[in-house]
C-alpha cells in the first residue's frame, strides 16, 4: 500500500495495482461563493493527472474535494464513488459510472471494500471512508470527524488533519488536533498521514483573514505513541505504508 500527496485534500492511494484518486485538486483556482474577494486558493504548481487510474473517491461535494476544473480533466468512463452531493456533481460533469454512498453504506470495487462513514456536516453530513483491501486498511476523513458507531479495529493507516481550523463564533470546522487522540486509541494505526492543511497553496480573500488555526504537525508528531508514526507529507512524494503486523514498534515518528 502506498500514498502520494497532492496537497489540500488530494491523494493517490495504491492498494497493490489498484490506483484510487481521492479528492483531487490538481490545477486551476479554488473559489468559494460569492467570489475570489471572499475566498480563493491558487496552487503554486499544477500537477498532471496520475496515469492508469482505476477509481475516483470523493468525500464531499464542495469544490475543495470535488474540484470541477480537475474533474474535467478525467476520462468520463472512470468510475466514481462519492457522497450524495459529490456523486451529483460527478454526474453533472458527465461521468458515466457513479456510485453514491450514504454513511453506513458500502460497495466493492475489485478487491477494495469501501465503507462510507459519517463525516463533516457542511451543512449536510458528508463522508469519511473505511477502505479495506488485501494489501492494507485505511480510514480517511478530511475534517476530523469520527463517528461514534465506527468500531475499534487495528488499521494500517489513517489520513486526517492534525490541526484545528475555525472561524470566530462558528468555531472549529476542521478538528484534526481534537480528533487525533481518538483515532490513535480506536485504530492503533501504524501510520498517520497529515492532510487537509498541507501543500504549497496560496490562499487569499476575506475568509482567510478570519480563520484561526490551533496545533501543528510538529506538535502532533510529538504526541505519537510508540508503534505509530506521523508523516507530514510533501507534495508528489510516494510513501510506502507499512502493514501493522509487519512493523517494528520502536520506529520514531516520521516528519519529512
Amino acid at each position: 500500500m502506498h500514498a502520494t500527496y497532492y496537497g489540500a485534500n488530494g491523494w493517490l492511494l495504491e492498494f497493490g495495482c489498484l490506483r484510487v484518486l481521492v479528492d483531487p485538486w490538481l490545477t486551476g483556482a479554488l473559489q468559494f461563493p460569492p467570489g475570489p474577494w471572499f475566498f480563493e486558493g491558487q496552487l503554486s504548481l499544477s500537477q498532471p493527472v496520475p496515469p492508469d487510474l482505476d477509481l475516483v473517491l470523493l468525500t464531499q461535494g464542495l469544490d475543495d474535494h470535488a474540484h470541477p476544473a480537475t474533474l474535467e480533466l478525467l476520462p468520463r468512463s472512470l468510475p466514481v464513488v462519492g457522497s450524495v452531493t459529490a456523486a451529483a456533481k460527478a454526474r453533472g460533469l458527465g461521468f458515466e459510472a457513479v456510485r453514491a454512498l450514504k454513511p453506513g453504506e458500502f460497495c466493492q470495487h475489485a478487491d477494495l471494500r469501501i465503507t462510507a462513514t459519517a463525516g463533516a456536516p457542511v451543512p449536510q453530513v458528508e463522508n469519511g471512508y473505511l477502505l479495506q483491501h488485501p494489501e492494507g486498511s485505511l480510514y480517511l476523513e478530511p475534517h476530523g470527524y469520527l463517528p461514534a458507531d465506527l468500531p475499534a479495529q487495528p488499521l494500517d493507516a489513517v489520513i486526517t488533519p492534525v490541526v484545528d481550523l475555525g472561524l470566530p463564533v462558528a468555531g472549529a470546522f476542521v478538528r484534526g488536533q481534537a480528533v487525533l487522540p481518538q483515532l490513535l486509541e480506536r485504530f492503533q494505526p501504524r501510520t498517520v498521514l497529515a492532510s487537509t492543511a498541507g501543500g504549497d497553496v496560496q490562499f487569499s480573500g476575506l475568509l482567510t483573514r478570519l480563520l484561526w488555526m490551533k496545533g501543528s504537525a510538529a506538535e502532533a508528531a510529538g504526541s505519537m505513541p510508540a508503534g505509530s508514526a506521523l508523516i507530514d507529507p510533501q507534495v508528489g512524494h510516494r510513501y510506502p505504508l507499512c502493514r501493522t503486523t509487519d512493523a517494528s514498534p520502536e520506529q520514531p515518528a516520521i516528519t519529512p
